[in-house]
């Protein structure tokens, strides 16, 4: 649901905080504004200061005398701009010292416009309100660029949500072709993310993935094998072993998800695409180089399809294929660990057993 900015209507007041310690002048400039203002005053820096801090109090400009007791303008001036208020609120300096130095010093620390004592009334009024009209234009403008911001971000959440359900609508059929119930994408997406997830946590500054990137990458392993849509039923769902030209087959599917991913060029620069891509590619090359397609071997292998690569096999060890039954998870990870499946990274390894670890204590 997109977020209400609140926009100043015609009927709210901005409030005008006037700080002097002479209570003649604060009486002449109450009296100046205060038909299309509310108003609010102070005797010093120090009460000015209290109020603007006060997030209950929405302060429009301030009116600033120089020479008060407790704590003059110029003091309240250096705190207002430690407060990250300066630029915000604007302040016009109403003083008797017109000196260069002054005004100089004034300038210098962000004041909008400094107006000389005597008051009078009609060019004070004048001069300030020319300023709160720019600001009230500009706050304006903020709101509805901010408006627009939210609209965009919505409209991106609707499309990435929308892509989300093709990609895995498609790779859901893809599973449903080779005889699975769909849900293997589902489980190689979760397992994906977690590892990803434990890396960070084992060694942050090696594995500085933001959530974001875990999420796209754990996205994209969806489409691993988008490929096999391109594969014989007769192979894709052979009960028994496959021949050695039936695997070469087999194998093709990393190739061919490629070819389906380069079918949609307008994406070619988006993270996701080169993530699905990198993984539809590369997830059954093995640590000692004796995978396919390209036979990369250790770190010549993105870690997100070092990650996609145990976690298919992990999934496809502890669920029943239609050329195998389940396998216990003890087993599975031993097998991983011996090699019998090919071989892994040490570290993907030890991320595997402490999510196993985990869920076993839940």
């Amino acid at each position: 649901m997109l977020e209400e900015v609140k926009v100043q209507t015609q009927e709210e007041k901005d409030t005008i905080l006037i700080v002097d310690d002479m209570e003649i002048n604060r009486a002449i400039l109450c009296e100046t504004f205060r038909a299309e203002h509310e108003i609010m005053e102070a005797e010093n820096g120090r009460q000015a200061l209290d109020i603007v801090l006060n997030p209950e109090n929405s302060i429009a400009a301030v009116l600033l005398d120089i020479v008060m007791p407790v704590m003059d303008g110029f003091e309240f001036l250096r705190h207002f701009n430690d407060a990250g208020l300066g630029g915000r609120i604007p302040v016009f300096l109403i003083t008797a010292d017109g000196s260069d130095k002054s005004m100089r010093i004034g300038y210098d620390m962000g004041v909008m416009d400094i107006i000389e004592k005597p008051i009078v009334p009609y060019f004070v009024k004048r001069r300030v309100e020319s300023v709160l009209e720019l600001f009230r234009a500009r706050k304006q403008l903020s709101n509805k660029v901010e408006v627009q911001h939210l609209q965009i971000r919505e409209q991106e959440e609707e499309i990435f949500k929308l892509n989300y359900a093709i990609i895995e609508t498609l790779s859901t059929a893809i599973e449903f072709r080779s005889g699975e119930s769909g849900t293997h994408v589902k489980r190689i997406s979760g397992l994906t993310r977690m590892l990803l997830e434990e890396l960070r946590r084992m060694d942050p500054a090696e594995y500085a993935f933001s959530d974001d990137q875990i999420g796209q990458i754990a996205t994209a392993a969806i489409m691993h094998d988008v490929g096999k849509i391109a594969i014989s039923d007769v192979i894709l769902n052979k009960p028994g072993k496959l021949t050695d030209d039936e695997y070469e087959i087999m194998k093709t599917h990393t190739v061919k998800g490629c070819e389906i991913l380069e079918l949609i060029p307008q994406y070619k620069e988006n993270m996701l695409y080169r993530y699905a891509y990198d993984i539809c590619r590369h997830h059954h090359e093995r640590w000692d180089g004796r995978g396919y397609p390209d036979g990369l071997k250790g770190e010549e292998i993105s870690v997100w399809a070092q990650v996609v690569s145990i976690a298919d096999v992990f999934d496809a060890l502890t669920n029943e294929r239609v050329y195998k039954a389940a396998i216990p998870v003890e087993e599975a990870v031993t097998m991983i660990h011996e090699g019998k499946c090919g071989t892994f990274n040490p570290v993907l390894m030890e991320a595997l057993n402490h999510i196993l670890e985990a869920e076993a204590e839940t």
